[in-house]
């Protein structure tokens, strides 16, 4: 984008390497009931693929959220839409994609984290700035539950 472009909407990016391979990665993501261990601390209910009936939970949001799983291609990538507030397009929600990279001959894997349809208000700001906080602590709660069993967030928000 160049200084001459008007900003449409918001979008972010969250990197990290997790040491798993890609489809053990991709897993605890996909299954609810590793994804309720180490991040949706209220819990989780339907796997990530198409046509799933799926909500999370969380303490520090009480109330579930319904997402709509727009793609599921494991052990590669996984889109998601969930409702938001100051979003843009007229659709009131956002798309999150997770990205799965496989590296050091799969035994690593980089997970990439992008979502977007955020108005470029100080509302929308927020709720991006938001989210991209609990999308990075979504990463390195993984990392330390794949690789040492560790639930990072338990006790952390209540």
């Amino acid at each position: 984008m160049n200084e001459t472009q008007q900003l449409t909407e918001l979008t972010f990016t969250v990197s990290g390497r997790v040491s798993r391979p890609c489809r053990e990665t991709y897993e605890a993501i996909a299954d609810p009931d590793q994804l309720s261990r180490y991040f949706t601390t209220g819990g989780a209910r339907g796997r990530l693929e198409p046509g799933a009936d799926v909500s999370w939970d969380f303490a520090d949001f009480p109330g579930r959220f319904p997402v709509t799983v727009v793609e599921a291609t494991p052990p590669r990538r996984i889109v998601i839409r969930w409702e938001g507030e100051a979003v843009a397009g007229g659709s009131g929600s956002t798309t999150t994609t997770f990205e799965l990279e496989p590296i050091d001959d799969d035994t690593r894997t980089l997970v990439t984290i992008t979502e977007s349809s955020w108005q470029p208000t100080a509302a929308g700001a927020k709720n991006a700035f938001g989210n991209c906080e609990g999308w990075t602590g979504m990463l390195a709660a993984l990392k330390a539950w794949l690789e040492h069993g560790i639930n990072l967030r338990e006790g952390f928000y209540r």
